[in-house]
């Protein structure tokens, strides 16, 4: 069985394998045992509540039971920008008009903003591509919804996702070539790999001091604002069924969109609910599928399973309890894995 948990300190080696196939563009897992086994530090302390609010964040890891093998990561920080900027291009659009001529232009522009700052972030999503089926995926993206939904006190009243940017069939990105190129002076995967180190204090130094306007950027790099690489258009999809929307903020490096919400607004917060255990033999032929989750913090577990509630109560075979080590009387938070049409 497929299951999504909470991170141990002994995953270090599969976050390490998982960096080196998610490849350039996702900062947050690069193929970096040290970066990994102190971000995994991390998490720990913020489940012993041992750590700031600027400092929190939690780490899931996708394991297949039968193999023991990790095959997929996803993450949530509680609350960015708080010690270190968390610096976005804001979409804005301005416009010229002359009365003499009787003439105006719409021009949009990018602007250097902190504005996402306090908000919970999404992050650090990769699944192995051997495993992309099955609804895998999905069980990874929306599990992190479910925790939230179990401990809602723990996050901000908004939650954004800085999604992975467009980069072309040669590894490159076209929009860091025609901007940040130009005011960093260094190559894209250096300052990936800087900011991956916690080492952000140039992009302050360096960044473009007055707006953007995009129409004088090439084509080629006005088509990446706001496009997702082409391996995270279905976790792009996933998010905005739950909720979340492209507002006006896209990533410094690549143009990539990131997406917002309210918590509350989230589809968690109106379509999941709290149910009792029942365990029973075999699954009815036309369960619907859900996302079960247990209630415990240090040993939080999500699993997919087609499972049937009805009256505060939920069917669960003796093989699901087991993955999400829970028995019959406990309660546990049921959500269907797609809303309702």
């Amino acid at each position: 069985m497929i299951v999504l948990r909470m991170c141990r300190p002994d995953d270090v080696d599969a976050l390490v394998m998982l960096g080196h196939k998610a490849g350039p563009g996702l900062t947050t897992l690069k193929p970096d045992p040290v970066a990994q086994g102190a971000r995994l530090e991390r998490v720990q302390r913020t489940i012993a509540g041992e750590l700031p609010l600027a400092e929190q964040g939690y780490l899931f890891v996708l394991e297949d039971t039968a193999s023991g093998k990790v095959v997929g990561v996803c993450g949530i920080e509680v609350a960015v920008g708080l010690d270190q900027a968390f610096w976005t291009y804001r979409m804005d659009t301005f416009v010229h008009a002359s009365r003499e001529l009787g003439l105006w232009t719409r021009m949009d522009k990018l602007h250097m903003s902190h504005g996402l700052t306090g908000y919970s972030e999404l992050c650090t999503l990769f699944l192995d591509p051997d495993y992309r089926v099955n609804g895998n995926g999905s069980l990874l993206s929306k599990a992190r919804f479910m925790f939230i939904g179990q401990f809602r006190e723990r996050f901000a009243e908004r939650i954004c996702a800085e999604m992975r940017g467009y980069f072309d069939e040669n590894g490159e990105s076209p929009f860091w070539k025609a901007l940040g190129a130009h005011f960093y002076r260094i190559d894209f995967h250096e300052a990936d790999r800087l900011v991956a180190l916690g080492k952000k204090s140039f992009l302050a130094e360096l960044m473009p001091r007055y707006p953007v306007y995009i129409d004088f950027l090439p084509q080629d790099a006005r088509d990446c604002i706001g496009k997702v690489h082409k391996e995270t258009e279905p976790a792009r999809r996933m998010l905005e069924v739950e909720g979340l929307r492209l507002e006006q903020h896209v990533d410094i490096f690549e143009g990539g969109p990131v997406l917002e919400a309210r918590i509350d607004d989230l589809r968690v917060m109106r379509d999941s609910g709290l149910y009792q255990v029942e365990i029973v033999a075999e699954t009815a032929a036309d369960a619907p599928r859900q996302l079960v989750a247990n209630g415990e913090l240090a040993d939080f577990r999500v699993i997919l399973a087609a499972a049937n509630v009805a009256d505060g109560v939920v069917h669960l075979t003796a093989e699901q309890a087991r993955a999400l080590q829970v028995k019959a009387g406990d309660r546990v938070r049921v959500m269907p894995q797609n809303p309702a049409k």
